[in-house]
């Protein structure tokens, strides 16, 4: 076992920056006849990262006459950490409306659960919520038989549940705030969600009422800030990202929306919202720009017609919201190992 333990020191973590031995991340390893039982320290199911460090052990552990036998065995202190069975909750947000943050939110969703992973999708956005629309859900959820617990939408491989199938589709929203609280906590509280990987949330813009809810209703792991590259749009994301800092949840990253135009014609690109502003942001708070994503018609089109982008699979903007999705999964899997690491610093390691 020591000669395998030693033998696994030569993976190493593509985001970190280290040997999975030397950061704690392989736990006991058991050998019975020909196979190795492996625990894993991992929490980012079907990402990048994690994906090729299960490869990585697999191979060494095949190198050395063993049939792998992998599990996951993390103790970090995330939010996702510390209940068993909880999904890893990602806010999706932006300091003002009109950003795109609805179809960052649909579009990173849609790409996860086409990696493979167990997805849900909460709309918080309640003044605008138009998440049903971008997805072509025209039902309304069930109830289980008890009455009292919702079966929420499955669309497009992601479990659904809105604000807007409580009200109609024209009817607008004339909550007071105290409203809204309750009936979020209880969206988020009476659905049966199921075991999921990832739960993506599309919060309201802004720093209000609802922000300050939902971050304590929910164990929310990371958040994006989405922004396009103009400085007023900039000037509401910084706001937005210092609220999260203030409750100490970690910001995953930036997301730049509306990056540019690119004419089918003469394939000049046009910056029509100013340039780089995103990465002014991450800059700024020293946070990865996880993905510039094009304007582009086609992304209004997808929306119209309940069709994510990132579904058509060729065009530009899919390939950019395929790239925030694998950062994005990258960053939560640094997120728990990392912590996971801290917590095993301290610990004598040699098997």
């Amino acid at each position: 076992m020591a000669t395998l333990h030693n033998a696994l020191a030569r993976v190493e973590d593509p985001v970190i920056g280290d040997d999975i031995v030397s950061l704690g991340l392989v736990g006991d390893i058991e050998i019975d006849g020909d196979t190795a039982h492996v625990p894993l320290a991992l929490g980012a199911p079907h990402s990048p990262s994690e994906t090729r460090i299960t490869e990585d052990v697999r191979a060494v552990v095949r190198e050395a006459g063993y049939e792998p036998s992998l599990s996951v065995e993390i103790d970090d202190t995330t939010p996702a950490g510390q209940m068993d069975g909880a999904p890893n909750v990602i806010a999706v947000s932006s300091g003002k409306g009109g950003v795109g943050k609805s179809t960052v939110a649909v579009n990173l969703a849609t790409a996860m659960a086409e990696r493979g992973a167990n997805v849900g999708l909460f709309d918080a956005d309640v003044y605008g919520p138009n998440i049903p629309r971008m997805l072509g859900v025209q039902d309304k959820p069930g109830r289980a038989e008890d009455d009292e617990t919702i079966i929420p939408i499955e669309s497009h491989g992601l479990k659904l549940m809105s604000i807007g199938f409580l009200v109609g589709e024209d009817d607008p929203v004339i909550w007071r705030g105290a409203m809204v609280n309750k009936v979020l906590t209880e969206l988020l509280h009476d659905t049966e969600w199921g075991d999921l990987d990832y739960f993506v949330v599309d919060l309201p813009p802004g720093t209000g009422d609802v922000q300050l809810t939902l971050l304590q209703q929910m164990g929310v792991l990371g958040a994006l800030a989405v922004t396009t590259p103009q400085d007023i749009s900039l000037d509401n994301a910084r706001k937005g990202v210092r609220m999260f800092e203030k409750h100490d949840t970690s910001m995953l990253g930036v997301v730049e929306n509306m990056s540019g135009f690119v004419c089918d014609e003469c394939g000049t690109r046009h910056d029509v919202f100013a340039t780089g502003g995103g990465q002014r942001l991450a800059d700024e708070f020293e946070l990865p720009l996880l993905a510039e994503v094009p304007l582009d018609p086609a992304i209004q089109q997808s929306c119209e017609v309940g069709e994510p982008t990132v579904s058509d699979g060729v065009s530009e903007p899919a390939r950019a919201f395929r790239k925030l999705a694998e950062r994005t999964m990258d960053q939560v899997g640094r997120e728990r190992r990392r912590s996971h690491a801290d917590g095993a610093a301290d610990i004598d390691l040699t098997p």
